[in-house]
């Protein structure tokens, strides 16, 4: 091969390209001339800007300084715009100002202005993790609104949220209780009514109006519209946002949720009792006694690149229909700002742990009474981590006679395979005599060739839930074990300057052991399987697939549950190596292969076994292929 050599009209062919990209980089810079009037114009549209927000907040508290409620010419000005509720804007409380509610769980702000929850914060859990400093707020800066869009008998529209309600702040023993009244008159408002309990998450929320008959316009309901912008508060940003969606129930106790992810899903349920703007590990349910006729739920996704710094996850929306009952509105309801943990949300009786996704059919019964109660008894009195090793064990060795008889099945199956094969080369030309004589040899032999197959699909269901509870477990949220600081997260060990596409930005650990786990697993019981179960004609070779999802479950595995949380991981890993060990005492130590082979020689021996309906059925439908083959033939 000939030695590749410097080429001097390349390197001249660089050095100029460079040349005369430096040289357009440098004319096209900017002058010092430029460059201060661009810095003039922006501190023009700042100082603007500046100046408008002040004109706004002067607007805002004007009434305050230049009226009183007894200021008639003031209030008649105010009329023209804000109609009947002209006099909550001459009140000495129509000015920013906000009012705090607090106990040992939670701490609300809320707002003069509109009248609603402007800061949610929780008291007892920090953001990302555990040292982090942050505290979780579900409220702050502006990411929520709760608004009420007034018509009135003079045809304007105007809204809750911006007019001035007038606070006042009693207490009932421990109960703190906050009224925000927007006023139309002296005895006539709006109300919203707050109730905080000590050591709750629940906060009581009424809505009534007195004296607005004549005010507002009671042909058709008001429009409450509540919406959230909801902060990311986990490690993993395709963790958290997968699991944050808005979900309700309406109707008969029905129960339904807007889809997780995409852009502009939306939902008009009818009879709604509650609606949660759910994240992975928090929630803010809205619920009323007196169900909203009908709704519209809306979603949308916000995480537009999970590789950069996300502060929001979703945008959620309801608007909901408050109907008048003559000529007021009077709604009793709720908030809910806390975790999403399934023993809470059950003691508020309400149904809100239908949130909580368990699963549907046997999947959501398993969680339900086994997986929550068995764990939560668990992780009563040891640690998280080793809670979720003994919490795997019981499962497994529970689910072992079903693992003796499938693994036993198999071994049947291993000793009838010479026959079978035999079969199969006695009517290699007759593949429908080669599937009635092996269904006889079965028969005869008192071998269920199905036995082995339902087992399996036995413990399926137990595997979906698992899929299901741990990453719902809230328990888990910032607890460690071993190398995991967060079992609810991913268990990063190196931390990559790069990102993988579906793998991340870094690598887990108790994946890696789960995928070793499945693959020793998958490599100790395949020969069996394929010893089992003889190659069918016009069947797939499962041999050659055994082989490959030896090597692609475990790829899978690594793949897909890097960014999932350590705790699902640590119990895949647990029930594999579980596993493996039950297969193998079972497989050396309480099969014995020439016992099963006696017996069924001695079975053959016998009378054969009644056929099953479904033996009978299948038996059937091949003698009738085989009476159609040869007819055809003639």
């Amino acid at each position: 091969m000939e030695e590749k050599k410097f080429d001097l009209n390349s390197i001249i062919g660089f050095v100029l390209i460079f040349g005369i990209l430096i040289w357009i980089m440098y004319q096209n810079q900017p002058s010092e001339k430029e460059i201060a009037a661009e810095k003039a114009k922006k501190e023009l549209v700042a100082k603007q800007e500046a100046q408008a927000q002040a004109d706004k907040t002067k607007t805002a508290v004007l009434p305050v300084t230049a009226a009183t409620p007894g200021d008639t010419v003031q209030l008649a000005q105010l009329q023209k715009t804000l109609g009947g509720f002209a006099y909550s804007a001459t009140l000495p409380t129509a000015k920013e100002g906000f009012t705090t509610l607090e106990n040992d769980k939670i701490k609300l702000k809320i707002a003069n202005k509109g009248g609603y929850i402007v800061e949610a914060t929780l008291k007892e859990f920090k953001r990302f993790e555990k040292n982090s400093g942050q505290l979780v707020e579900l409220i702050k800066d502006n990411n929520s609104n709760l608004n009420i869009q007034l018509q009135t008998t003079d045809n304007r529209t105007l809204n809750s949220k911006d007019l001035f309600f007038e606070p006042t702040l009693t207490k009932n023993g421990s109960d703190q209780i906050l009224t925000m009244r927007l006023k139309a008159g002296a005895n006539e408002f709006l109300e919203y009514k707050y109730v905080l309990k000590s050591n709750e998450y629940l906060v009581g929320f009424d809505i009534r109006s007195q004296g607005l008959n004549k005010v507002l316009n009671s042909s058709k309901p008001l429009d409450l519209v509540w919406d959230l912008k909801t902060y990311r508060n986990e490690k993993s940003i395709s963790y958290e946002n997968r699991y944050a969606q808005i979900e309700y129930e309406y109707g008969d106790k029905k129960y339904s949720s807007v889809s997780q992810t995409g852009q502009g899903k939306e939902e008009t349920p009818e009879k709604v009792s509650y609606v949660a703007f759910k994240q992975h590990f928090f929630t803010t349910i809205l619920s009323t006694e007196k169900p909203f006729e009908k709704s519209r739920l809306q979603s949308d996704d916000l995480v537009k690149d999970e590789k950069i710094d996300t502060v929001f996850t979703k945008q959620f929306k309801a608007t909901v229909p408050l109907a008048f009952s003559n000529g007021e509105v009077d709604y009793k309801m709720s908030l809910y700002f806390g975790p999403a943990d399934y023993k809470i949300l059950k003691s508020y009786d309400k149904n809100f742990e239908k949130i909580i996704p368990l699963g549907w059919g046997i999947f959501g019964w398993i969680n339900k009474w086994i997986f929550i109660p068995l764990f939560g008894f668990l992780a009563s009195f040891i640690p998280y981590g080793i809670a979720i090793i003994i919490f795997t064990i019981i499962i497994k060795i529970a689910m072992s006679p079903i693992t003796y008889k499938s693994f036993l099945s198999q071994a049947k199956m291993k000793v009838l395979r010479p026959e079978i094969t035999e079969l199969g080369e006695k009517f290699k030309k007759d593949p429908m005599k080669k599937q009635q004589e092996t269904m006889k040899l079965y028969n005869k032999a008192g071998v269920n060739p199905m036995a082995g197959c339902i087992p399996a699909l036995i413990q399926l269901p137990f595997m979906y839930a698992s899929f299901q509870f741990f990453p719902s477990a809230f328990e888990l949220r910032q607890k460690s074990f071993l190398w995991a600081d967060d079992l609810s997260s991913f268990d990063a060990v190196v931390k990559l300057p790069f990102h993988i596409p579906l793998y991340g930005d870094h690598i887990s650990l108790f994946p890696i052991l789960a995928a070793v786990a499945i693959f020793f697993y998958m490599k100790m019981t395949s020969g069996d399987q394929q010893m089992a179960a003889p190659q069918q004609e016009g069947m797939p070779d499962m041999a050659k697939m055994m082989k490959i999802m030896i090597y692609v479950s475990p790829l899978m595995m690594l793949i897909f549950f890097n960014s999932y949380g350590a705790g699902l991981s640590l119990y895949n890993f647990i029930s594999n190596l579980i596993t493996i060990g039950i297969m193998f005492v079972i497989k050396n130590y309480i099969v014995d292969t020439d016992k099963i082979h006696a017996q069924i020689q001695e079975n053959k021996l016998k009378e054969p076994k009644k056929q099953s309906k479904f033996q009978q059925r299948l038996q059937e439908v091949m003698e009738q292929q085989e009476a159609t083959k040869k007819q055809n033939k003639k």
